[in-house]
């Protein structure tokens, strides 16, 4: 069947190639009879048939790619004056209730409980569970959430919970890797110590620190696939603060080093007080004076750094950028951001005037907001909303294109800007 076809198609060519022969033939006839002597080449007049054929085709794509392009550079510079809200739902512990976006989904978590909910605020899971203070890290669709200064770690993925941890002392703070793993610094009194859990609980590791070797753990995070643990230290050196930034191995590669510590870095009177991982090889540290990125799957090295000489007010970063937010004089213009590449590259720098209390990246924006306002900016520095709002804002991020969730005192709301 496969052969007839084939033959069916060569024996069409054949007959739609004699019958262009055949057309440009007459073609020449009839100009020798009008009086035109000039000679005409058929398989020229082919030649210049398909040129044109694909020229023309060329020009369509070209209009095309040119209708995408301004179709892309006119939703990048376009601004909304205006929200619309899509869906409201009442909640009866708003004040005590916390969310994250965790996938595609909604984390919201509590005192009481955790639970997974859709966009349209249904409920996919809920487990519940008894914390003081939950505080809670969330990388793709793995989140933990840890009792501060208490004893008590719950695990969760996007099926539920996978596992607990009761701790022998208080929780500082505990983070989540994408591949579920979990790093926690726990403070025994006079040493602290740094735990490394499976995603069901179980102890993979344990780390005993002390104030004057290595310091003071101010911050852990974890490579995606569980083998790092990089971890930010603060010590006192002859009257100077001194930073430390190590990374612990706990595949192969550092099994014959001393405490895992295949990498380490000292940095003289400067405060690190926060460390994160921004993809599969590449982290960064962001210190009081700049960053420092570093990159390495197996042993991370110094890639850069960048300092400031102006005081660091706030810092937001994802995959793709970090930001430094510092106070201007002015009263026009209270604050200037400048926003960075992961490779260190200086994307845009803007001067604002929004009095934010809090600025995060989310899903590729920057959102700040306070108590009764919020903006919207995209990642070239362009401003896409500001205003106010009908309520008291407790919470404000993206959870899908040109919709975010707002969570206000008396609800919560999912809006598109308008």
């Amino acid at each position: 069947m496969a052969n007839t076809f084939r033959n069916m198609k060569k024996k069409y060519k054949k007959r739609k190639l004699k019958a262009q022969r055949a057309r440009l033939l007459r073609e020449q006839q009839e100009s020798a009879r009008s009086g035109r002597t000039e000679a005409v080449d058929p398989r020229a007049r082919l030649s210049a048939y398909r040129h044109s054929k694909i020229k023309k085709t060329a020009i369509t794509a070209a209009v095309i790619a040119g209708v995408i392009l301004a179709s892309v550079l006119y939703v990048e510079k376009r601004s909304y004056h205006n929200y619309k809200v899509l869906q409201t739902s009442e909640q009866e512990d708003i004040v005590s209730t916390k969310y994250e976006k965790m996938g595609n989904k909604i984390f919201r978590y509590s005192p009481d409980g955790a639970s997974l909910v859709s966009g349209k605020m249904e409920t996919v899971w809920s487990e519940t569970y008894s914390m003081q203070n939950p505080e809670a890290d969330v990388k793709e669709d793995k989140a933990v959430v840890a009792d501060r200064e208490g004893n008590m770690i719950a695990i969760f993925d996007k099926e539920g919970l996978t596992g607990t941890i009761t701790t022998s002392y208080t929780i500082v703070k505990a983070r989540i890797s994408s591949s579920g793993l979990v790093a926690a610094i726990l403070d025994g009194g006079s040493d602290t110590w740094i735990n490394f859990y499976g995603a069901d609980g179980s102890l993979i590791a344990e780390n005993q620190t002390k104030m004057e070797d290595p310091g003071y753990p101010l911050d852990v995070a974890i490579s995606d696939d569980g083998t790092i643990m990089m971890v930010t230290y603060q010590f006192v050196d002859g009257g100077e603060t001194t930073s430390y930034v190590a990374f612990y191995n706990f595949g192969d590669v550092g099994q014959n080093e001393d405490d895992r510590i295949v990498s380490g870095y000292t940095y003289e009177g400067v405060v690190i007080p926060q460390v994160q991982y921004l993809g599969k090889v590449q982290s960064v540290a962001l210190r009081d004076d700049g960053f420092t990125l570093y990159k390495g799957r197996q042993i991370p090295k110094e890639a850069k750094s960048v300092k400031v000489e102006k005081e660091i007010v706030s810092t937001f970063y994802d995959e793709d950028m970090i930001g430094l937010v510092f106070k201007n004089d002015s009263k026009d213009k209270m604050y200037t951001m400048e926003v960075y590449t992961t490779s260190g590259k200086l994307k845009f720098k803007k001067d604002f005037n929004i009095p934010y209390t809090t600025i995060e990246v989310s899903d590729g924006n920057i959102l700040m907001h306070n108590s009764s306002q919020m903006c919207v900016m995209n990642s070239r520095g362009v401003i896409k909303y500001s205003g106010t709002v009908d309520g008291t804002i407790r919470d404000f991020f993206k959870v899908g294109w040109n919709r975010y969730l707002l969570v206000l005192e008396n609800g919560i709301n999912m809006i598109k800007l308008s």
